[in-house]
């Protein structure tokens, strides 16, 4: 059986079930779910009916001893796999797909709302993540949940952690400017540019007075940039 790089990136992931419970390998389970969810599957159901409409195709890289898993069986184990694990097995592998010829330069972490999450019948707050961007690559590094856009701002410092950023540039929105990930993206070897609005008490006054002393002329082009 060949052995591919999905196999590689969650060989760590530990198996939450005991032993004398598997049917099935959790490895058969967690890849199966990836490439379905990848084609067409939204539900658990769609996973296992796709996974019996493509199981020649599916046995080539994996073992599938007792057939595709069922629907309940997928759903148990992705509620008691540790997601934050999880998410670190997907981030390693969406790292690798970068192209290797192509100079990581810059990496842009922004929020994004899921359209349609919002539940207003139940007063439910639209879903709201983190993602990290990379631009010469045009793939999504990594995506964490922070529940409210509010929660953005305890979740954008984290991110640089998670990433391979050495010698990168990182951007972030205004809501991002925070010391924390300045310092935590300045260890890791990298870069940043943050945005600053007029809001953030006088940071961006004092922006633009000490550029005004280190680039003569700066004053000029400012106001001839507001008058345009």
């Amino acid at each position: 059986m060949e052995q591919t790089s999905l196999h590689k990136a969650f060989r760590t992931l530990t198996d939450p079930r005991i032993n004398r419970c598997k049917r099935h390998s959790l490895l058969d389970i967690i890849i199966l779910s990836i490439l379905e969810v990848l084609c067409v599957a939204d539900t658990y159901e769609e996973t296992e009916l796709s996974g019996k409409e493509n199981y020649c195709f599916l046995k080539q890289f994996l073992s599938l001893k007792n057939g595709i898993p069922s629907h309940d069986t997928v759903n148990r184990v992705f509620q008691r796999i540790n997601p934050r694990r999880f998410e670190r097995c997907l981030i390693m592998r969406a790292q690798e797909l970068k192209d290797g010829h192509i100079l990581e330069h810059v990496t842009a972490i922004d929020g994004k709302t899921v359209r349609g999450s919002k539940g207003t019948f139940h007063h439910k707050l639209p879903l709201h993540s983190v993602h990290a961007w990379s631009v010469e690559n045009g793939i999504c590094l990594a995506r964490m949940e922070c529940g409210e856009k509010t929660g953005e701002m305890a979740i954008v410092p984290q991110v640089p952690e998670l990433l391979e950023i050495k010698g990168s540039i990182i951007t972030v929105d205004a809501m991002g400017t925070q010391r924390e990930i300045a310092r935590k993206t300045v260890e890791n070897g990298a870069d940043c540019i943050l945005a600053v609005k007029g809001s953030q008490g006088r940071l961006e006054e004092e922006i633009h007075a000490a550029a005004q002393l280190s680039c003569p002329g700066y004053g000029e082009r400012r106001k001839r940039t507001r008058t345009d």
